[in-house]
């Protein structure tokens, strides 16, 4: 893998041997995201595409402990002309289609309130930990226009299409605790742990075979939108994928000689 360059609105962190931290690091505007940010997580993400190297899993979190990602910067839209929002939001929309089909896992911790774009983002993650002081909200029809990075389909994928249109047509905020029970979310933790329980996650994750792992989101991802004998199929392809890796072997000789096994990614 080549190297990570520094990014000037994001921070990256390795955590451990296969753990890659990201955090949307302008705090001092809630991480909205700007046209910069843009450019640095699809820089980010494809190169995480390419070659992801020895990162088995990621991290995605905000700087500060109140706000995630407050959505698309404003002050910086303010004015736009129609060409120049047309250009910048044809830059987010590869960064989160990227983000959806990266190969690793990326787990999102919600440390804080996200809010339009940045409930978006953390719908395009595999599943989401929240602090229990986050609150949602996807407004984009309080501003004239709608959801444009995955809401209107991410969300009712998630939640259901009935509840998916009441959030998304009232633009009104909802809490960790609705957000768990409506299947948004994986988990609800205490401000300070909702990150670390996250890292906790990627490195079980990151111990397992990462071919399996990969094979899996993508059976996941990919056999969700097929009708389900082609899905069945789809399946059994991945997994023969497998069937003749040294990791598939490795796995198999640990259990026998009861031990921890030793995972490649080969």
């Amino acid at each position: 893998m080549t190297p990570i360059p520094a990014y000037e609105t994001v921070a990256i962190d390795m955590v451990g041997a296969h753990v890659l931290k990201v955090t949307l690091n302008r705090p001092q505007v809630g991480n909205a995201l700007n046209t910069q940010m843009g450019r640095d997580l699809l820089d980010l993400w494809t190169r995480l595409t390419e070659d992801a190297g020895d990162i088995r899993c990621v991290v995605l979190t905000g700087a500060g402990d109140k706000i995630f990602c407050a959505g698309g910067d404003l002050k910086e839209r303010n004015g736009m002309t129609r060409e120049v929002w047309r250009r910048q939001h044809e830059l987010f929309e590869r960064q989160y289609w990227t983000l959806a089909d990266l190969p690793t896992p990326v787990i999102s911790a919600v440390n804080g309130h996200a809010y339009a774009g940045g409930l978006e983002m953390a719908l395009c993650c595999d599943f989401i930990y929240a602090s229990s002081a986050a609150r949602f909200a996807l407004t984009e029809v309080t501003l004239g226009i709608m959801p444009g990075a995955g809401g209107t389909q991410n969300l009712p994928r998630a939640i259901g299409e009935r509840r998916a249109k009441e959030i998304i047509m009232t633009g009104r905020p909802f809490d960790a605790a609705q957000a768990l029970d409506w299947g948004l979310i994986n988990q609800v933790h205490a401000p300070g742990d909702v990150l670390a329980r996250a890292l906790e996650t990627a490195e079980v994750i990151a111990s397992n075979a990462p071919l399996s792992v990969r094979q899996v989101k993508k059976s996941i991802r990919y056999g969700g939108q097929m009708e389900l004998r082609t899905a069945y199929r789809f399946e059994v392809e991945a997994y023969n994928h497998l069937v003749d890796t040294e990791d598939r072997m490795e796995g198999v000789k640990a259990f026998n000689e009861k031990r921890k096994p030793v995972f490649k990614g080969r």
